[in-house]
């Protein structure tokens, strides 16, 4: 595997640093440190790809084509399946509650073990089965393309199953 440009690195480790931020209650930092990190490994990509000429619906097409080659295993997508709902749906309850409030903590503990282990499974996943890095480490679109390529994936076996 080629080595990682200094961009990737830093994008890589600046979301996952905005991951961290939200499970201690920092949510503005999170989103800043996320976003910063979504931005360079947006600019490692089309720096790796200089033929790329779309517009965004296109560049989003290739996101999802790329989501799909890097996730070809069917254990691997079942720990997705499984994995990045409980990812969205942890993510939403960090958002929505304030860390060791009496109020909102329990929210805030089941959001963060589902934020957890919703990763867990994903990196499993890949590790074990795919063998792979994420998907997000070469194409920051994975992030979103991800939830929404798992969702297709539902609702056509819904529809053929």
């Amino acid at each position: 595997m080629p080595q990682r440009s200094t961009a990737a690195r830093l994008g890589v480790a600046l979301s996952v640093a905005g991951m961290g931020a939200l499970c201690a209650g920092f949510k503005m930092g999170a989103l800043s440190l996320f976003g910063a990190g979504i931005k360079l490994l947006e600019k490692d990509w089309r720096a790796r790809h200089p033929e790329f000429a779309g517009n965004a619906a296109e560049r989003w097409q290739e996101s999802l084509s790329f989501y799909r080659e890097t996730h070809q295993n069917g254990t691997n997508r079942t720990l997705h399946l499984v994995g990045i709902p409980l990812i969205v749906g942890g993510a939403a309850g960090l958002f929505a509650s304030k860390p060791f409030s009496p109020i909102t903590g329990t929210l805030w503990a089941g959001s963060l073990g589902a934020f957890a282990a919703g990763w867990a499974l994903n990196l499993v996943g890949h590790a074990v089965y795919e063998k792979r890095a994420p998907a997000f480490s070469d194409d920051g679109l994975s992030f979103i393309a991800g939830p929404v390529w798992d969702l297709q994936t539902m609702l056509q076996g819904r529809r053929t199953g």
